[in-house]
């Protein structure tokens, strides 16, 4: 796998490697998947993977920013965003995989 990404490619590698099926079985199984949580999100439902996380929809307000370059006050207009919250257990396995550096 890479270093620093994980890839759609290192996923399907990583399940043809610990279930055994077929190269392009395992890349179409993680497009699946994938194509799955993005349809979920975009009827606008939460996505919850147990010992993972959740993925939701959030509405941000209409707000002021400032642009750092010249300091000016500039709206920013109010949008949808994607959030992600991972799980308490995996808080706990990255806590303690950091920890242990």
């Amino acid at each position: 796998m890479s270093t620093n990404t994980v890839t759609r490619a290192d996923l399907a590698e990583a399940v043809y490697r610990e279930i055994g099926l077929s190269r392009s079985e395992s890349a179409e199984l993680v497009e699946s998947v994938i194509d799955h949580i993005s349809d979920a999100l975009l009827r606008g439902e939460s996505v919850k993977l147990a010992g993972f996380g959740t993925f939701s929809l959030r509405d941000k307000k209409e707000r002021m920013g400032r642009n750092p370059k010249t300091g000016e006050a500039v709206p920013i207009t109010s949008r949808r965003v994607l959030s992600f919250k991972p799980s308490q257990v995996m808080r706990e396995r990255v806590d303690s995989a950091l920890s242990n550096k």
